[in-house]
Order: C-alpha cells, then structure tokens, then sequence
C-alpha cells in the first residue's frame, strides 16, 4: 500500500494478538498521519522475522525482547546489533497442558492461576505421574515465555534442560502440533492458548502476568545502524505507535481491534477467541466460565511502551543463569544496550507523554500503583512482582545470580 507524500516503512511481524498496535497504526491511519506508510509483512516463524530484519528485507520487526537481546550478543545465526527503542506490549501469554496431565493439577483452575508457586510445585508432581518427559512447546529458545517458563518450573527444583523437553514450534502452529500428539503443551502468546482450550485440547496451567506482572513480551527491533541513520522516520513511528497503543488500550475498542485482528491477513483467528486477551476474560477450561484478569494484556497504560534497560538486563541476566551467555561486563553493556529509552524520549520531547524520569528500576519491587517522577504529567506504574517474591537490582547482576 503505497501513500503519496509518505515514507514507506516495511515491519515483518507474526499473527498474534500483541501485534495489534503495528496493525492499529496502519488500518486507523496513525503511522499515515505521521507520514509513514506502514507495509506490514506477514511471518510465520521467529526465525524468518528475525532473518528478514537481519537480512535488510524489512526495517523493523515485532520481535521477542530476548531474541533481540540474543541477536545482539552474537548467540543467534547471524550476528547483528539491534536496538529496540519501543515496548509493544507487556504480558499476554498462557501456558497450556494437554486435559490429562492437567488432572494431577489443582482442579480449581482459578486458584491453580492466582498461586504460580504452589501450581509450579504441582507442575513438578505431576512430571513424576506422566508416562514420560513432558514435551512443552516453546516458539523460540529466546522467547520471552521460554525464559518465563524456564524461570517458573526452576522454583519448583524442575531443571528445564532435564526434567522435560522443549520443542521450538511456531506460534500458529502449536495448536496442530498438540492435536497431532507431537506436544504435551506449550507457552505462546495469544491467541493460540485459547485456541486449544477451546479445541478441548488443553486446560491453562499458570499465565505469564502472575509469573512476572508487567513482564516485557515483544518489542519493536531495529538494526541499529539503520535506526541511527533514519532518525526522524523512527520518531516519527514511535509517536505513531504511541497513538495506536492508547487507541488499543480503550475497552471501547476492545471489540472493533478483534474483528480488525481477526482478519486473513492479521491473526486469522475468530474474533470472540482475540477477545479474550484483549479484555482480560480469559478462558481457562472449556467447560467452566471465564476468569476476570484485567492485566492480562497492556498496550499503553502505565508506561507499558518505555524500554526499561533493567527489563533487558533482567532478560539477560536469565540468558546467563541457563549458561546460553557468559557473564561479563561488556556481554551485560550490550545487552542492557539494546532497549533505547533514549530514543522514546527524544521521539516524545514534544508530546504531552508521561514519560519516566529514570531508564532503570529495581524489578519486581512493586507491590501496589506508584507513583513516579515524570516530566510531564502524572505516571502511576502498576505491580511488577515475580511469583517467588525475588527483585532484580540491575546494578547488582552477581548477587540476583548467585541468590539461585
């Protein structure tokens, strides 16, 4: 789609419920009125994505933060410096098991999901009951909900590398895969979760907002040398993006983002399904009402766009507990390098944006709304908390790693 008077701007992004915000700024004219002509390219895999914004086929990506991370630090294929000055979402994936392993499980499923520890104990349990490792699928080994997956089944004393397998699936694929009985279950962003609660394949085992509320889930990545070249282009997204994501955010909006997500060429999937994340009513069982969980999913509330470099170095810091990364101070530099809270910043300099005053703050240490220095405008940050309690001092990286 070509627009007179407009620079295009080709994004590669894949059908999930979190790219709404790319698909917002091109069908409600946001990226147009900010002279940008967004061409949206349809991917099926992280790993093409990531190959297509590597290779120079398309200028940006709606990317899984650790892939950005990893590509940055040489452990994907091809190596290149990324930088991801834009959040697009935080939260919105589910973990999901096949019905009879489930049964070793809490049979509340309300309470199984509001105690991420105790149902990560029962997790490990019921390892022991199952005719032989569970098979997960995950959609990248640097998936924000691997590394949540990971994180979660450790507190419980299950080792993600021994205990059970994880199989890299795409996306759009996990549903087929679990029917076919290549899978036991998978973590991936939704829809796909309700997709195969819905097909009686699956019952929800714990969700990514109780492991770590607010947890950063896909951002927008540039090849840096690119983002440091087109400087007014990149602004001129964010401020588009920003827009979008506040539209999105709206429960008026709610219903008409479904239908527009449901569509071929975006999500591909029923409308009623998108819902769900989007309204936080989520689906946890086929045969029981839905559950209210207002977070599920953010866009724009809270911040919710702002890089926090300590949400890379946390990220990252996971990369290095699941030895994928050694520790050192220039391997920890670039990785908290990634996210550009400087660029967000610039791009708003003249918006009436709340933006946060600080790049960095000790995560998880929000239990209730707070309020943060901002300038401009009133900023309240929701709950950040892991499920164990635990807090990530970026400056103290060492101590968060030798506390495992």
């Amino acid at each position: 789609m070509t627009i007179i008077g407009t620079t295009p701007l080709r994004i590669a992004y894949l059908p999930l419920t979190d790219s709404a915000v790319l698909a917002v700024a091109r069908e409600k004219g946001f990226a147009e009125e900010e002279g940008i002509a967004l061409d949206l390219v349809r991917t099926v895999s992280w790993a093409t994505l990531r190959d297509r914004l590597i290779f120079g086929q398309v200028q940006a990506a709606h990317m899984l933060a650790p892939l950005a991370i990893a590509v940055t630090l040489g452990l994907s294929q091809q190596p290149a410096p990324l930088s991801a000055p834009y959040k697009l979402n935080v939260n919105g994936n589910m973990l999901v098991m096949a019905k009879e392993f489930a049964q070793a499980l809490d049979p509340d499923v309300a309470a199984r999901l509001n105690d991420p520890l105790g149902t990560a104990h029962d997790f490990a349990a019921a390892i022991g009951l199952w005719k032989r490792k569970p098979v997960i699928g995950i959609v990248h080994r640097f998936s924000s909900h691997a590394v949540m997956l990971r994180y979660w089944l450790a507190s419980a004393g299950v080792d993600p590398d021994r205990d059970v397998l994880l199989r890299v699936v795409p996306p759009s694929l996990t549903v087929e895969a679990m029917r076919a009985g290549e899978i036991d279950g998978f973590i991936a962003g939704e829809p796909w979760g309700s997709a195969a609660v819905d097909a009686g394949l699956a019952e929800a085992v714990a969700i990514g907002e109780r492991i770590w509320r607010r947890g950063v889930e896909k951002v927008l990545a540039f090849r840096t040398p690119w983002l440091e070249e087109n400087s007014q282009v990149v602004d001129a997204l964010i401020r588009a993006l920003v827009r979008s994501a506040a539209w999105c955010d709206d429960p008026a909006n709610h219903e008409a983002l479904a239908h527009l997500l449901s569509q071929p060429h975006f999500v591909d999937q029923p409308a009623d399904l998108i819902l769900r994340a989007l309204s936080g009513r989520i689906t946890a069982r086929a045969d029981m009402p839905p559950l209210d969980m207002p977070d599920f999913m953010l866009f724009s509330r809270e911040a919710t766009p702002f890089p926090w470099r300590s949400q890379a170095l946390w990220l990252y810091s996971q990369l290095v507990r699941w030895k994928m990364v050694d520790h050192t101070p220039e391997n920890a530099a670039k990785a908290g390098s990634v996210f550009r809270p400087d660029i967000f910043r610039r791009a708003l300099a003249e918006s009436n944006v709340p933006i946060p005053g600080a790049s960095m703050k000790v995560e998880g240490a929000v239990a209730q709304p707070l309020a943060v220095g901002s300038k401009r405008g009133e900023l309240t940050l929701g709950p950040d908390r892991f499920f164990d309690g635990r807090v990530f001092d970026p400056e103290r990286i060492e101590d968060f790693l030798a506390s495992f």
